[in-house]
């Protein structure tokens, strides 16, 4: 029997820095073992680090921690899959083809070929592409999504490629490999992996929209027909709201607070008269509202951008973020958009063993982790190496060796050094005057 592999993964987000240590086994089921998290709003900005070095402490610290829980201990964590995301992260569509001989089978080759030919498509300087997804294939006039094995003297392909900006990835290489030392074993894209993991086929295949709103921006995808269709990252999330409330003089501590107990993103039917500590609460409900249906407002226009309509989904939203715990929130997205609309939760091939975070909290980083473990061999963690044992299992005898004996040390007193010194120069004077006399006779 295969045993299990310890992974790990680490997710950068702009409202915190997480990381996730699991057991993945060759069934597919994945055990997340060990989770911790810090708040990291100063130093991301939209998904993008901008303090590597306030970043690089931050995660040494949350490493430090995993490798002293029991569940790892002695093992330590030298390599981790890292999530992508950030505002920048969105979908470009791209068709490519391969013209082949009469009547050929479409292999492993070829598609690898047609996938090779995708990512070096050439798009704006300012962007790079990070991944390539298959929307559909055309193999002569035969429409499918599993070609291979398909026969024809044609094979053509709608990918939608994933890009952003370089630094993303690039500031993510220097604070992880760079000044914390450890492996990057592989980039995941967090709303594609989020959506391998929460998405049931049935929904991509009737078509939805998953909803991840983070703290300063939200993540759209829209799938279709078992595909991904649409992806877009809105400059947008939960932190706006709480700026807004900061503007009543509040400090963004305690602005958090008020927008997550007392907040509502619906409006009430008849305005509070409530104070606190001299703030108006129908003034907190009045930016809230007006923020969270600007919010949602932005989410719902991603269904025109994909050239689709409110029917084409009829599975409907899924939504997953801190920001979508605001209370209300679900229920205004169903009156914007008038479709069904749940909270994404993880499944039950990952098992969540360390239980002190909610798994809302982790559902991001627990996607990065499944996705890179499957798609990867990588063993993320180390156990420091122990002495071999000979054959009958006790350690060999180790000889005693006497010490070597140490030089011997003369010391010398200052009025020894000083009279032996008087003594050589008088003997060198008067010596020095027989030489001139001999010279004389």
């Amino acid at each position: 029997m295969n045993e299990p592999r310890y992974v790990a993964a680490i997710e950068i987000s702009s409202s915190k820095i997480a990381a996730a240590v699991g057991r993945m086994h060759s069934t597919g089921k994945l055990e997340i073992i060990a989770t911790d998290q810090e708040k990291g709003v100063d130093s991301v900005r939209y998904g993008i680090l901008q303090n590597l070095e306030e970043t690089s402490m931050r995660l040494n610290r949350i490493i430090d921690r995993l490798e002293h829980k029991v569940q790892i201990a002695p093992r330590e964590i030298v390599g981790a899959y890292v999530g992508l995301s950030g505002r920048s992260l969105r979908s470009i569509t791209t068709e490519v083809d391969i013209t082949l001989p009469d009547d050929t089978e479409i292999n492993d080759d070829i598609l690898q070929r047609l996938r090779e030919q995708a990512l070096a498509t050439a798009i704006d300087s300012t962007l790079e592409v990070v991944d390539a997804i298959p929307r559909v294939y055309y193999v002569g006039k035969l429409e499918t999504r599993s070609p291979k094995g398909a026969i024809g003297n044609k094979i053509r392909a709608v990918y939608d490629l994933i890009v952003c900006r370089p630094e993303l990835r690039r500031n993510l290489t220097r604070t992880i490999a760079d000044k914390s030392g450890i492996q990057i074993c592989g980039f995941v894209v967090t709303a594609l992996s989020t959506a391998q993991v929460i998405l049931t086929s049935e929904e991509k295949r009737l078509g939805c929209m998953l909803v991840d709103m983070g703290a300063e921006t939200t993540s759209v995808s829209i799938y279709k027909d078992g595909g991904l269709r649409y992806f877009a990252t809105l400059p947008l999330g939960g932190r706006n709201i709480t700026l807004d409330v900061v503007s009543l003089n509040l400090l963004e501590e305690r602005a958090e607070d008020i927008k997550i107990t007392m907040g509502n993103a619906i409006a009430r039917d008849t305005a509070s008269s409530y104070n606190v500590n001299g703030i108006r609460m129908a003034d907190v409900s009045n930016l809230i509202v007006a923020r969270s249906e600007e919010i949602v407002a932005n989410i719902v226009e991603q269904i025109k951008y994909a050239g689709m309509k409110d029917s084409d989904l009829p599975a409907g939203l899924i939504c997953i973020g801190g920001a979508s715990k605001l209370n209300g929130l679900p229920e205004l997205l169903e009156r914007q958009i008038d479709l069904p609309v749940r909270r994404g939760q993880l499944p039950e091939y990952i098992h969540l063993e360390d239980t002190k975070s909610p798994s809302s909290e982790i559902l991001e980083v627990c996607s990065v982790l499944y996705s890179g473990a499957a798609d990867s061999e990588e063993e993320c963690l180390e156990t420091p190496g122990a002495p071999e044992l000979p054959a009958n299992g006790q350690p060999n005898p180790v000889e005693e060796q006497a010490p070597a004996p140490e030089p011997r040390k003369t010391k010398t007193s200052v009025w020894s050094r000083f009279t032996k010194d008087l003594s050589r120069r008088v003997s060198d004077m008067f010596s020095g005057a027989d030489e001139d006399d001999s010279d004389l006779i």
